[in-house]
């Protein structure tokens, strides 16, 4: 073991990714049966909470890299799961917005995402799941919210 490398068990990369997948889980279960993605519900979720977006803001705040969302979104347009149109001042921007069908697919999962919440809320106590929202957003470079 190097002197200079702590326990693979107290290192943060490796309990993130370990967490992600502790907490992913039963989402994953959940999108399995709405034949969508986790990306795809992940953009899905910024649209609904924000409304139409622009391409650059809502890769961002969807943690995607804008290539990705521009492949995704493709899928999605395609589902009819969001819609996209250009900008009117600059035509090189173009916004995405949620379809009735996309909401549908959310509001249908809403009270099961919940439950998912409530679940780790409830291993973790309220009071240790904020803070450990607010310690990871400690960590985000790019968190406005």
């Amino acid at each position: 073991m190097s002197k200079n490398l702590p326990s693979t068990s107290r290192s943060l990369p490796i309990a993130l990714i370990r967490a992600r997948e502790g907490v992913m889980a039963p989402i994953r279960a959940m999108l399995s049966k709405t034949g969508i993605t986790e990306q795809q519900w992940r953009v899905l979720r910024v649209l609904s909470e924000h409304g139409a977006l622009d391409a650059t803001t809502l890769a961002d705040r969807a943690s995607l890299l804008f290539p990705s969302l521009t492949r995704i979104s493709a899928t999605m347009r395609e589902k009819g799961l969001i819609t996209q149109t250009r900008d009117d001042v600059d035509r090189r921007r173009h916004f995405l917005e949620i379809t009735p069908k996309g909401q549908k697919i959310i509001d249908d999962n809403a009270g099961q995402s919940a439950e998912i919440v409530a679940d780790i809320r409830r291993v973790l106590g309220d009071e240790d799941y904020d803070k450990l929202l607010d310690l990871l957003l400690r960590l985000d470079p790019g968190s406005k919210d």
